[in-house]
């Protein structure tokens, strides 16, 4: 049986960043993908990096705004990880971050932003809100219809086809055992190791991370720990190539909505639009499955696009998809170390692309020093009472 120092269950970002991370530390890690390098969220989301608070958590309520603003740290750690990463991994990554504008159309949503950069503002992120006329002198591409906007001068997008896969590569480079096509099919705690089983897997590790997107609690349950993290189906939609005219990340404070302009040209459109989450005969949701569209969620997406950009009406679409993620429950990530099993830790629940690379330093830096400060409102130590009849 092969002994390691890390395992790491789940080639996506958060997962290659890790391994790479550790591996460059020094330690011997085994990064383990059921399918390929950068097959989930990862490579399937829209690449936005979104540092502001996002419309998720500002559309139930106060409370869970309020829980939000816990991360805005992370976000101000983020915004320079993301400016440092083509230098530190030598490859260019079509990072791009010209600004972000969280629109809004109507006196409450206004309101809503006032009240999103006072907590920001509070948290140390630099965001200022603007009114419409000064927003259209920003990005003279939006609607006539955008009353104000929070400004974010850091916000912008990278390649999610492009982040992961050269990731991968650095971790390699620096002794990281990769292994697709092997899922999992057992996890066992012998002599305070985790015993790791499955498609050609037969290896102990000291330490375990637990990053596999949506598919992260089935893997928790291997070791009979229950992690409240459920799959999502979004949809993403992508137009034709065009001159360049939106520089900026674009989003909306009151309806679903992300738009940026990829280094080709094309636009993602998206924003957290739903899509069907396949079902398994016997109930229950298939991650592995294809999530079906729906259609109203596309033209829903669509519509707001066209409201807040008026040219995006002039291109033709080109390709729609779906890509299954994960939330917890109470929508924040899932990361950090799991109290009562000492060496698993979990890196899940969202974020990903934004947080990233973030969460995989923050991770690297604590298990070879023993503590990560600022993911501490991340932990699942709140989710501990879940477990207290697990044995």
């Amino acid at each position: 049986m092969e002994r390691i120092d890390v395992a790491i269950i789940g080639g996506g970002l958060v997962g290659c960043a890790a391994a790479w991370r550790l591996a460059a530390g020094g330690a011997s890690v085994a990064l383990i993908e059921a399918r390929d390098i950068n097959s989930g969220a990862s490579g399937q989301n829209a690449g936005s990096l979104h540092f502001q608070i996002e419309r998720r958590f500002l559309e139930n309520g106060d409370a869970l705004a309020g829980q939000a603003a816990d991360i805005v740290a992370l976000s101000r750690i983020a915004v320079d990880d993301w400016r440092a990463i083509e230098g530190d991994l030598g490859a260019d990554l079509h990072v791009s971050m010209q600004g972000g504008l969280m629109v809004a159309e109507t006196a409450e949503e206004v309101a809503l932003l006032e009240r999103k950069a006072a907590r920001e503002g509070r948290e140390g992120l630099s965001v200022r809100t603007i009114d419409g006329d000064e927003a259209r002198a920003i990005a003279p591409y939006l609607s006539p219809g955008v009353l104000a906007a929070n400004f974010s001068s850091d916000e912008g997008h990278a390649d999610p086809r492009a982040v992961t896969p050269v990731l991968a590569e650095a971790a390699r480079a620096a002794g990281a055992s990769i292994r697709t096509q092997s899922r999992v099919q057992s996890i066992a705690q012998v002599g305070g190791r985790f015993a790791i089983r499955g498609d050609r897997l037969d290896l102990t590790a000291d330490r375990l991370l637990v990053a596999a997107g949506a598919w992260s609690a089935n893997i928790c349950a291997l070791l009979n720990i229950h992690m409240p993290l459920y799959p999502v189906a979004l949809l993403m939609n992508a137009t034709e190539r065009t001159r360049p005219m939106v520089p900026h990340l674009i989003q909306h404070v009151g309806r679903r909505l992300s738009l940026k302009q990829t280094y080709a040209g094309n636009m993602l459109i998206g924003g957290g639009w739903p899509s069907r989450l396949a079902q398994t005969p016997d109930g229950g949701f298939d991650p592995w499955a294809k999530a079906i569209m729906i259609p109203e969620s596309l033209t829903g997406n669509l519509r707001a696009a066209v409201d807040i950009v008026p040219d995006v009406a002039r291109l033709n679409l080109i390709r729609s998809w779906t890509g299954v993620t994960a939330i917890s429950a109470d929508q924040l990530p899932v990361v950090g170390e799991v109290p009562r099993m000492p060496g698993l830790w979990v890196a899940a629940g969202g974020s990903a692309f934004t947080l990233g690379l973030t969460f995989a330093r923050l991770i690297a830096d604590a298990m070879a020093e023993g503590s990560a400060p600022a993911l501490a409102p991340l932990s699942p130590a709140r989710f501990e009472h879940l477990n207290g009849f697990m044995g």
